[in-house]
């Protein structure tokens, strides 16, 4: 009350006693109201995935005898990560392949006893059973063979599985065994490897923006991102903006019912290792197209309780109030749903001055995207 009270006495002071004189006029900045086609971007909060990530296990039992690799490090895939005590693996090796060399000398015995059982049966030197006897002894050496041989597959492998391998591309973790401790199949946990490049970014959107998500693909607004790969723009907590690209390339099947989400996942170039796993980004995600949209500065944004306004140059050049109804963030500027009309001049600078609608004012031009840009008074 004493604030409107000192003000009217400002405005009487002003005017005089006989009423003649007047306030001068406030100097403001007025700014034409910017109309063009945009392409609106939803704002969400993600974070980092590796596209592939494992935990590596040694396949056998045995001491770890060396760390080939650089923690924290690049690696190749296929690289040598470990090795394990090979000698016991070694020699069962070695004597699977003895076995199968003895399983192949009694296939070669048993056939030639086979041949000269065949023989011996056209001149009748021996008995039928004896031929069927020597048939069944060439087909159980045959079946010898086969089975030494996969115990010499078998050994062999289990002597591969001594040298631990990269089995992609990616940064290695910590060592969490040193060589000379005894690792256990399948258990033992030796060390992590996620990929680098390319990577995915997680994000979630509200069952809201999915709806509206959806409504636009009806309508031709924008593709489905199950259809197409829509672009996304990412950045991290460090940087201004949003100068990474990606695109989508999977949106889940189903809401959560818990939370109402439903989880989107962008895919992203990684060269130059930018991106680590778990740090948490920000996302732009291409919205809907809008043809002559109308924008202003945020500056020019007045808020009323829960309204939001702004003062445009009215007839006369007094200020008028106009209330608005705000749509997203385009660039430095904010688009404007509902309230103003193109070729509408709104004041963005000086509004502070301005302390009842239809107040003169003395309007400078300026551009909309830069607002406290000085000029010269019309």
């Amino acid at each position: 009350m004493r604030k409107w009270t000192g003000i009217a006495a400002i405005l009487l002071a002003a005017c005089g006693s006989n009423g003649q004189q007047q306030m001068p006029p406030t100097n403001v900045s007025v700014a034409q109201v910017v109309q063009r086609s945009i392409t609106e971007w939803d704002d969400y909060s993600g974070q980092i995935e590796a596209i592939e990530s494992a935990e590596i296990r040694p396949r056998v039992a045995g001491h770890l005898r060396r760390v080939h690799f650089q923690e924290g490090g690049l690696v190749e895939k296929g690289a040598l990560l470990f090795t394990i005590d090979d000698r016991e693996f070694a020699a069962a090796a070695d004597a699977a392949r003895a076995d199968a060399a003895r399983a192949e000398a009694r296939v070669a015995l048993s056939k030639q006893e086979l041949q000269r059982a065949e023989r011996l049966i056209g001149e009748r030197a021996i008995s039928q059973g004896e031929l069927d006897q020597r048939h069944m002894e060439a087909l159980q050496a045959d079946a010898d063979v086969l089975a030494a041989r996969a115990r010499v597959a078998q050994a062999e492998l289990n002597l591969g599985f001594t040298r631990v391998t990269a089995p992609f591309a990616g940064r290695a973790g910590a060592a969490l065994v040193k060589p000379g401790n005894v690792v256990t199949p399948n258990e033992s946990l030796l060390t992590t490897l996620v990929s680098v490049d390319p990577v995915y970014v997680s994000f979630t959107g509200n069952e809201r923006a999915y709806l509206r998500y959806q409504q636009l693909a009806r309508s031709g607004g924008r593709e489905s991102s199950r259809d197409a790969r829509n672009p996304v723009r990412v950045g991290l907590a460090d940087e201004e903006g949003f100068p990474h690209e990606g695109e989508v390339d999977f949106v889940d099947n189903a809401l959560n019912p818990a939370t109402g989400t439903i989880r989107a996942r962008a895919v992203l170039a990684n060269p130059d290792g930018v991106f680590t796993p778990g740090l948490f980004a920000r996302v732009r995600l291409l919205g809907a197209s809008q043809s002559n949209a109308l924008l202003v500065h945020e500056q020019a944004v007045l808020t009323d309780q829960d309204r939001r306004y702004v003062y445009i140059l009215g007839k006369d050049n007094a200020a008028e109030r106009r209330d608005v109804t705000l749509g997203p963030h385009i660039d430095a500027l904010r688009v404007v749903e509902s309230g103003l009309a193109p070729g509408d001049k709104v004041i963005v600078n000086g509004m502070a001055k301005i302390f009842f609608p239809g107040q003169p004012v003395s309007p400078r031009d300026v551009p909309m995207d830069e607002p406290n840009q000085a000029a010269a008074p019309k």
